[in-house]
This record gives C-alpha cells, structure tokens and sequence, in this order.
C-alpha cells in the first residue's frame, strides 16, 4: 500500500524533528509546508510542449510595415497599445509569455523609419547653435526704454 500524503508528512515530519532542535510554535507552519510540499509535488509544472501557441508564426510576425500580435494574429503599426488595450498586458508580460527577446520590436520598422523622418524634418535631436547677438536697432530700443 503506498504512502499517503498524510503518512509522508508524519514520517518526514518525524525524521526532522528527531535530528534538529524546533520550537514548539513552529511544529504547525513544518507540518503545513511539509504536507502542502508533497501534494503540489503531484502537480506537472507547464513546459514548453504546454505553452500557448501563437496565432501567427514568430518569424512571420514582424513585417516592414506591421507587427502581427502573437495572441490574436492582427496586424498592428504599433504593438504596445493594443497589447494594453486588447489583451491588458504590458509590454514585459507579453515578452515573457511568448519568450521574445528584450528588443523585439514593438512599433513596425517602416512606421518607426517615417516617424524619425518627421522628427528630423522638424529639427529634433539637433544641438541648438550659438546665441545670435540682438541686432543694433534692438538693443537700442533696450536701452532707450531702461
């Protein structure tokens, strides 16, 4: 007859208390993590043979211009928002239920190119040149209304 739970805890219970010294207060917490040890040892931890599959393939899932969610396989220009609002994850949380890398994309490669256009057309990112001097008239008028 095998052993059950119960008994196992009592005997490995038994075996810890005989070799080491316990205070009496802490008996209840050993039985409980011993007994709830022995019953979770049961259960199959989730492997990669468990893990979701992805609605689109990971290497068809980054395009020049769209990212395809791994959860619902829609295209998306900017994945992060729909992540949010969709499947409310963040950003790390769906990395780590898919098992991306930190720097997979989350915005599509042609987007994020048309993007820095648009910043560098404005002047974004350049360092601002030397402070022109006021013109004559200018620091005049200045000095004049002192």
């Amino acid at each position: 007859m095998a052993d059950t739970p119960i008994l196992q805890t009592a005997k490995i219970v038994a075996a810890y208390v005989g070799n080491n010294t316990i205070a009496v207060a802490d008996l209840p917490d050993l039985i409980r993590t011993t007994y709830t040890s022995l019953i979770g040892a049961g259960t199959p931890t989730p492997t990669q043979a468990e893990r979701a599959i992805p609605a689109v393939p990971l290497k068809k899932s980054v395009t020049p211009d769209a990212l395809y969610c791994l959860d619902c396989g829609k295209a998306q220009s900017m994945l992060k928002r729909h992540i949010a609002t969709a499947h409310s994850m963040s950003v790390d949380e769906y990395r780590a239920k898919w098992g991306l890398a930190k720097d997979y994309p989350m915005v599509a490669p042609s987007y994020a190119a048309h993007r820095s256009e648009l910043a560098k057309k404005i002047g974004l990112g350049r360092t601002r040149g030397p402070k022109k001097p006021k013109s004559k008239a200018k620091a005049e008028v200045a000095a004049e209304g002192s």
